[in-house]
């Protein structure tokens, strides 16, 4: 018995992103001066975590590239198109981890792994936080909250659309900002298995 409960205590917990509660969002310079801010409506996540051993966590993410919104209907059609993501033929953007590394304290992490956008997939490391102890919801079930931020260049994953100003510099930055929130419920078989 004590050893089915130390195996039932080491065992990753799968947790699913809400999709209510996810946001995955980006900036981008627009004519050098300006930031344009949008975001992705639709994505979904699975989260394996191990918590005696945060690093032998995975994680890993899908959006589906047609739900951009940067709330101007013609600014969407032009990146939903070939110029951009070519929504049509690379309709999904995805992340699967390869590596986590604590970067401090027992919730930052470095998480490494590739990112697969616009049919191309490079490796990325992006900075996340992970709540380890988790939120009780009014509702019921406990809440994780994790973020992940990164700085991408979107030429890197074949994104080269831009045009020449003529003051000097691009209409669309090649640096873009990457922010992601996540809340993950614990499942109530989880949180019984983990109280055996």
């Amino acid at each position: 018995m004590t050893h089915l409960l130390a195996a039932l205590l080491a065992a990753a917990v799968e947790l699913h992103a809400d999709p209510a509660h996810t946001t995955v969002t980006f900036a981008a310079k627009h004519m050098v001066v300006t930031t344009v801010r949008g975001q992705f409506g639709k994505s979904e996540s699975t989260l394996r975590w191990d918590k005696q051993d945060p690093t032998k966590s995975s994680v890993d993410f899908k959006i589906d590239t047609a739900s951009i919104d940067t709330h101007q209907e013609k600014r969407d059609a032009h990146l939903k198109s070939p110029d951009f993501f070519d929504a049509a033929k690379c309709p999904e953007i995805t992340f699967k981890s390869s590596k986590i590394e604590s970067a401090g304290g027992n919730d930052k992490f470095k998480v490494t792994g590739d990112l697969t956008m616009h049919c191309v997939t490079k490796p990325v490391t992006l900075d996340a936080t992970f709540t380890p102890n988790g939120v009780k919801a009014p509702w019921g079930p406990t809440i994780y909250a994790a973020s992940a931020t990164g700085k991408l260049k979107r030429s890197d994953w074949g994104l080269n659309w831009n045009k020449t100003l003529e003051t000097g510099g691009v209409l669309v930055s090649d640096d873009i900002d990457l922010d992601v929130q996540v809340e993950y419920p614990q499942p109530p078989e989880a949180g019984a298995a983990a109280k055996r």
